[in-house]
């Protein structure tokens, strides 16, 4: 299983790229607990917080595809290094000021997640260019998403580091300072350097103008909606349970399941569509959500809700393939960050929806929200069945394959030869 792995990590500037991106986007990964625990540290009420940290989210889903679509015209390393230091600038800013006064805590918040560079799409966008064969891209989207999951259980686990060791505000300031480095590593690399997007058609609308994204970008809604509304349901039941250590177990749990079903989805080759395999994955991931209204002893829990999670990365990863596959030329990295975006948008909905079921009905009802966002999730897919079915072209091959007219690319994989 892992020989697949070894062998992207052994492709040049492959782990460079991974590792970049990785430390590039901890201060986004980070940004919620780091918001919290500072806010708390300089007397903030947890409504200040909350609302800090929301200001951030929503800032960071509104730059993302506005800052993808410029790496796509202008390039990478002309807008994600001069993102990256803006951001850091802003969070630097906001942990010298504090909380007080409060309107420049939250200009200061809101630029840091404005423009926080959209390394993730960037990343993606890279991989075609760095690698030779069809199946490496795959298994590298795979492994993109594997990382994702470490990346989001070792963040939290560095800010507390941070704030045991030195302080709050301190672990604002190195996260940050990790985050420019991790960003400047990337578009030194030669492939961030010399990679171009594809010649694009002038659209106001544009990766947003094809169909099929539209209707992948809903589904991922929903998706974002059921693992959101997960993390609230799972703190009244861990209420009940044993508390803090549970709560934390579950989702350690909800990550691990993830690691495991991505790293067994990109060990090995698949035939067909990824359009028909995404429906079957988000089939399988909505029936591993319904076992969690069983409410078991907190070990049958843990176990349930990485069962939850299996499903998680290899969806993620077959829909990097289809966002590729319907980005209209030109459009690669606003598309791929769109699709982060809605992920975004989708979890924090389904934080707020799940808060006011789970005071309505306790647990049980908390934990029916993701079994029916992700029905909807796939009934959605089931829908647009035939406008999935059409890819746009254009997307991350088709640009790789201008940068280095050498390398030969299996037709299946070029989205305009499948127009």
């Amino acid at each position: 299983m892992a020989a697949g792995y070894l062998e992207i990590l052994r492709a040049r500037h492959a782990a460079r790229l991974l590792v970049g991106t990785l430390v590039g986007r901890l201060p986004n990964a980070t940004a919620a607990i780091a918001i919290v625990l500072f806010v708390r540290a300089e007397g903030g009420t947890y409504s200040l917080a909350g609302a800090l940290a929301a200001v951030y989210g929503v800032a960071n889903a509104v730059g993302q595809p506005v800052l993808g679509r410029l790496v796509d015209l202008h390039g990478q390393p002309r807008v994600q290094l001069p993102a990256a230091v803006v951001s850091a600038l802003a969070m630097t800013a906001f942990a010298a000021v504090g909380v007080s006064p409060a309107p420049l805590a939250y200009v200061a918040v809101a630029a840091a997640g404005l423009f926080t560079p959209p390394l993730e799409g960037g990343l993606r966008a890279l991989w075609p260019s760095v690698l030779r064969r069809e199946d490496q891209v795959h298994t590298a989207y795979a492994m993109d998403a594997i990382a994702q999951e470490v990346m989001f259980t070792v963040g939290p686990l560095l800010v507390t580091l941070c704030v045991s060791l030195w302080s709050a505000q301190a672990a604002l300031l190195v996260l940050n300072v990790l985050g420019v480095l991790g960003a400047l590593s990337v578009v030194l690399s030669p492939p961030s350097r010399g990679w171009r997007s594809a010649p694009r058609e002038a659209h106001w609308l544009g990766a947003l103008r094809s169909p099929g994204l539209l209707a992948l970008l809903a589904a991922f809604l929903f998706i974002g909606m059921a693992l959101g509304s997960i993390t609230v349901a799972a703190v009244p039941y861990a209420d009940d349970h044993g508390g803090d250590g549970v709560y934390g177990w579950l989702m350690a749990a909800l990550g691990l399941g993830a690691l495991a079903g991505g790293s067994v989805y990109g060990a090995r080759q698949w035939a067909g569509a990824p359009e028909g395999r995404l429906r079957v994955l988000v089939a399988f991931l909505a029936v591993c959500y319904l076992p969690l209204m069983l409410m078991p002893g907190a070990v049958a829990m843990v176990a349930l809700t990485a069962l939850a999670g299996v499903f998680l990365a290899p969806s993620i990863a077959c829909a990097f393939v289809i966002v590729d596959r319907h980005a209209p030329s030109g459009t690669v990295t606003e598309a791929f960050s769109w699709l982060v975006t809605t992920f975004t948008v989708g979890a924090s909905v389904g934080t707020g929806l799940a808060g006011p079921v789970v005071q309505a009905g306790g647990a049980l009802w908390g934990f029916a929200v993701p079994g029916a966002a992700g029905a909807v999730s796939l009934l959605v897919l089931v829908g647009t069945r035939t406008v999935l079915a059409a890819p746009a072209g254009g997307g991350v091959v088709a640009a790789s394959s201008e940068n280095d007219p050498n390398r030969a690319v299996e037709p299946r994989f070029s989205s305009q030869d499948q127009a």
